[in-house]
């Protein structure tokens, strides 16, 4: 067994409460429970269309929320999302989310040759996280999708923009009509691979393959290599969808990753939207262009 005790370079107490994730259509959202009925396609198959999670899928998924304790910072935050403001003033670090997330316990486990590295984005993440460079979040770090519409041949998954806005609004078709993956488009590299779905008795099982190394699995140095395989299993019971990824990356990992599953309500609030997000925009960008034309 091997473990791991990445040190961050701070410490910080956080106080935790259990909390209600609410809808962002307006009031607290309508959550039915499981015990409905699961809707089925005229093949038989689970009908997963809807807009799923609290806040519209995402990560939408009731969960624990953070105390408001009083632990601030003694200096400023970290720099800005391209899209963020006020960020150098002093934070109250229970509610950021750069220590909050780090309360997961479930972490994946890298080769040994590469905890240096994994260490060295940790602390540098303020200039290698490539969410603050206006890059897209990428699969899996994206989570689940805000909406799902389905098709007797396809889904379509629909997202919504991410904490830190440099996710955008963008959207993944998965076919599910037993084909196998794109011999050209598996060999691309591409922020969401080329993904394929089959089934597995009621649950959709969508395979990805063809990423880049850009992106990250999630905030902490969790970087990724060009050969990484994504499984993503999607599982409704009713009105509850759960959501479970697989990571498996020969190349960096010890072993495959599988990351907690997240589970959703069915947001049934018929005024439920996918909001419009911000552009990631570089404010830095003075000092990156000039006059010349090119």
């Amino acid at each position: 067994m091997i473990r791991r005790n990445f040190r961050f370079g701070f410490t910080v107490v956080v106080a935790m409460a259990a909390g209600l994730v609410f809808a962002s259509g307006g009031s607290a959202q309508n959550t039915s429970t499981s015990s409905a009925a699961t809707p089925r396609m005229p093949d038989g198959k689970p009908d997963f269309s809807g807009m799923w999670g609290g806040r519209g899928g995402g990560g939408g998924d009731a969960g624990a929320k953070v105390d408001d304790a009083d632990i601030t910072t003694n200096v400023a935050s970290r720099r800005c999302a391209p899209n963020q403001v006020g960020c150098n003033d002093q934070t109250n670090q229970t509610v950021d989310g750069e220590f909050t997330g780090r309360l997961e316990a479930n972490r994946p486990i890298y080769k040994p040759e590469y905890w240096d590295k994994v260490q060295d984005l940790d602390r540098n993440t303020n200039t290698k996280d490539p969410i603050f460079q206006c890059q897209p979040y990428g699969v899996p770090r994206m989570g689940a999708p805000a909406k799902i519409v389905q098709t007797p041949g396809e889904v379509i998954l629909l997202y919504t923009a991410g904490g830190a806005g440099t996710q955008p609004e963008d959207f993944r078709i998965v076919p599910t009509d037993g084909r196998k993956h794109d011999p050209v488009r598996a060999l691309d590299v591409t922020y969401y691979g080329d993904s394929v779905g089959h089934w597995e008795g009621d649950t959709l099982v969508v395979d990805s393959v063809g990423f880049n190394d850009i992106t990250w699995l999630d905030k902490g140095g969790y970087f990724h290599s060009d050969l990484m395989h994504v499984i993503e299993k999607f599982h409704r019971d009713g009105n509850t969808l759960t959501y479970q990824v697989t990571v498996d990356d020969p190349q960096v990992l010890l072993r495959p990753w599988e990351m907690s599953p997240k589970v959703m309500k069915l947001n049934t609030d018929p005024h439920a939207y996918i909001h419009e997000g911000d552009p990631c925009r570089d404010y830095d960008q003075s000092n990156m262009s000039s006059r010349i034309r090119h």
